[in-house]
């Protein structure tokens, strides 16, 4: 098949699902899928058999959670509007509210709410530690003027009867040390809110490294188990996105021309940064990549190439690699790991066209699920 398209592995997904199956297990706590992270729901099948559900960012990632999935759909948006909560006091399990002002707005919809009244619908508040782990400022919510959760002065004198839970969410990729800074800062700020009674639930959110080979998997597993016992809680949630789907997903493109401009070789490709892979230029970060040969390119040597996709933005340049051989128009590269956080991004900015989807069965075999076309992008705004 042509290029572009981008390919799951479903070995190395489920790989990633037992890792976290597992943790769940030993920790005993609950995960879920962040459909922020990935949201492929032809896989929806396989990660159910591991996982506890999804939790979305709205009303639209709620509702493919509540369809696809199937099981808990635990939600939370910086801002509802009262339309969005109508619909979502119907399908979801947890229902997080950003600020005491949204809560207090909405709290008498939700709380005489049948499903509310039942015990199905639980409802949480977000909190922000003011505590800053992360090395991306775009990626830290704890930053200075943030605006998503509520620090503990916001809620000073805020009634909160019909709150259950509390929800923070201030880790990116990181490792278990950074969670249990965050854990003691919450301590400091919220404890005495967390000991109430009434809270009998705390979601870590995401950002957990969980299946990286240096995580350190039994600190998580401990920190779960001793914020449990400290505050006398039900149930622990985490929400991992990348955990799940990091180095299960591939983009492959071709060289669809070479040029030369002031001594630098640069291969035009028929993948684009700003449609495909925008956190190249949001992190930035140099994704690792495979040459025609199979052979990891480097970052010098004697086959220097500036990468660079089809789009008119000048800055649509994905990076500088080296390979073992010159390439040629027509040659295939492999980008990896791009699942997670990048399918979910993508645009047909400029017209550009968006890579078909493929699975990669257990045995090798490649499906693909979806292939896009004009249509698509005509479609899209009319």
């Amino acid at each position: 098949m042509s290029t572009p398209r981008y390919i799951i592995d479903l070995a190395a997904l489920k790989k990633n699902l037992e890792i976290l199956s597992q943790v769940k297990q030993l920790a005993d706590c609950n995960i879920v899928l962040a459909l922020k992270g990935f949201s492929l729901w032809k896989t929806f099948p396989l990660i159910a058999e591991y996982l506890d559900g999804c939790c979305a960012s709205g009303l639209w990632e709620a509702q493919l959670s509540h369809q696809e999935m199937g099981k808990h759909t635990l939600t939370y948006s910086p801002a509802y509007k009262e339309a969005e909560i109508k619909e979502l006091v119907e399908i979801s399990n947890h229902l997080d509210f950003n600020s005491p002002s949204q809560w207090l707005r909405f709290r008498e919809m939700v709380t005489s709410h049948p499903r509310f009244l039942s015990g199905e619908l639980k409802c949480g508040i977000r909190i922000n530690p003011e505590h800053s782990t992360g090395s991306t400022p775009i990626y830290d919510p704890c930053a200075a003027g943030s605006r998503l959760g509520a620090t503990a002065q916001s809620l000073e004198g805020v009634d909160l009867t019909g709150i259950t839970g509390l929800h923070f969410h201030t880790l990116c990729e990181q490792n278990s040390d950074d969670l249990e800074t965050t854990l003691e800062a919450i301590d400091q700020k919220f404890g005495t809110l967390l000991n109430r009674p009434e809270i009998t639930w705390l979601n870590m959110g995401g950002g957990h490294w969980i299946t990286k080979p240096d995580y350190d998997v039994d600190r998580l597993i401990r920190l779960i188990q001793q914020t449990r016992e400290r505050y006398n809680l039900d149930q622990i949630w985490l929400e991992p996105g990348e955990a799940i789907a990091i180095h299960t997903g591939v983009l492959e493109a071709s060289v669809v021309d070479i040029v030369e401009n002031a001594g630098q070789q640069i291969a035009i490709l028929d993948v684009s940064a700003t449609c495909h892979m925008p956190d190249v230029l949001e992190m930035p970060y140099r994704p690792d990549l495979f040459g025609p040969d199979g052979t990891l390119a480097t970052e010098s040597g004697p086959h220097l190439y500036r990468l660079g996709g089809p789009s008119c933005l000048a800055g649509d340049i994905i990076g500088d690699y080296t390979f073992s051989k010159a390439l040629q128009i027509g040659d295939t590269l492999t980008f990896d790991d791009m699942a997670h956080y990048t399918m979910v991004k993508t645009t047909t900015f400029n017209g550009v066209p968006h890579p078909a989807i493929a699975l990669k069965n257990e045995d090798g075999s490649l499906e693909t699920i979806r292939e896009f076309t004009y249509e698509d992008f005509r479609n899209r705004l009319c």
